[in-house]
């Protein structure tokens, strides 16, 4: 089974200590080139900055940081820390600096590149890439909420609801769990309510 996480989307932080500004800028990119020109987008942007320090992960290939002038430690790897931490992959992140005339000390820039990091990543989001069953589960009006919290008790995701004389709900499920996921389904609805498998799929789901 192959299982990544990569970010959501585009996600942006601000955090100021002592004065000084440090804006955090993260992407999702595919390859070492697109992490670059992200990069070089961003110290184009922020030329007038002390610091532009930046980390990236590409799956199955590099991974690389750089403290941009900053003392050594104190930015680029506490950046990639938190990727990887988070097991985050396909990741671009850069953080600028605009010092405000207080030296933090590396104790201090250590925690400010990891928090604008961790921030930019928590507002971009993380989600699963995988192979997910997709299925339809029709039920009752009076059956959808409780089968939605079994829905994911179960480790399916909802997705869309249809409304119609019935309602269905439609869901994807990790492959290697669809059949426990079918039997728990028919079991806490005693027999009422039956997973109709209707394909599959590779691709990103935002975890919940």
């Amino acid at each position: 089974m192959t299982e990544y996480l990569i970010p959501t989307g585009a996600g942006e932080s601000e955090y100021v200590e002592k004065r000084s500004s440090f804006l955090g800028h993260l992407r999702c990119v595919e390859t070492e080139d697109e992490a670059r020109a992200f990069i070089a987008e961003m110290k184009k942007k922020y030329y007038d900055a002390r610091h532009n320090c930046w980390c990236y992960i590409i799956r199955n290939g590099a991974e690389r940081y750089s403290d941009d002038g900053e003392p050594q430690g104190t930015a680029g790897i506490p950046m990639l820390e938190v990727m990887r931490r988070e097991g985050v992959t396909n990741v671009v992140c850069v953080v600028t600096r605009y010092f405000g005339g207080i030296l933090l000390g590396a104790g201090g820039l250590l925690r400010a590149y990891t928090k604008s990091a961790k921030d930019a990543l928590d507002a971009a989001g993380i989600s699963v890439v995988r192979r997910w069953i997709e299925a339809d589960i029709p039920c009752s009006y009076s059956q959808a909420e409780k089968l939605k919290n079994e829905i994911a008790a179960a480790g399916g995701i909802v997705g869309d609801m249809e409304y119609g004389a019935a309602v269905v709900i439609k869901v994807l499920v990790p492959e290697e769990m669809i059949e426990d996921f079918k039997a728990k389904i028919f079991d806490v609805t005693a027999g009422s309510v039956t997973v109709k498998v209707t394909g599959e799929s590779f691709k990103a789901v935002p975890k919940k």
